[in-house]
């Protein structure tokens, strides 16, 4: 015999399975955009991070072997055969703040880029996928001579963490990015 509060507990389940299989990720419930803002959060430094959900191929542990790529700016390591693909590896702390990276088991690849060219950046730590509301984003609080002017312009709060919003389309497209040339 089933009881009355089995079948209230039964008929909620339903409720949060139809809920779940309607669901569709940066839209809010009556089809319009979300409020939220998806991102890959990771640590630079002692900087909390976050990129576009959307730009992230793939988070990767550094691969056993690279090869230097001569003639090359000291913060690109090298290039890494990844399931058969070219992946230039950068060290994003070295480009950024003239420091390489301390690879640690923590350490992890953003892949990121182009099919055409893919681009894995090394960073310290990655704490996974976070969901920020767009509401409590704010202009990024930078200083003057941050190597992260132009390339952040909000962060995100959430209780009392600001994560900095790293615009991955700004670093492709920067000048000193692209010229990878040690000249």
């Amino acid at each position: 015999m089933t009881s009355k509060s089995d079948k209230a507990a039964f008929r909620k389940l339903q409720e949060y399975q139809r809920r779940s299989e309607a669901f569709q990720p940066g839209k809010d419930a009556v089809g319009g955009h979300s409020q939220e803002w998806s991102g890959v959060t990771f640590r630079l430094n002692d900087t909390r991070m976050a990129c576009n959900i959307d730009r992230v191929q793939e988070i990767l542990p550094l691969p056993p072997s690279s090869t230097p790529v001569p003639g090359a700016k000291p913060w690109i390591l090298g290039l890494a055969n990844v399931r058969g693909n070219l992946m230039t590896i950068v060290d994003l702390a070295w480009f950024l703040y003239g420091r390489r990276t301390q690879v640690t088991p923590r350490s992890r690849l953003l892949a990121a880029g182009s099919q055409k060219s893919p681009v894995g950046l090394l960073i310290d730590e990655v704490f996974g996928q976070r969901h920020f509301l767009n509401g409590d984003a704010t202009d990024a609080a930078l200083a003057a001579d941050s190597p992260l002017r132009g390339l952040v312009k909000r962060q995100h709060l959430l209780g009392t963490e600001s994560w900095q919003e790293l615009e991955l389309d700004q670093l492709f497209k920067s000048t000193e990015f692209l010229n990878g040339a040690a000249i």
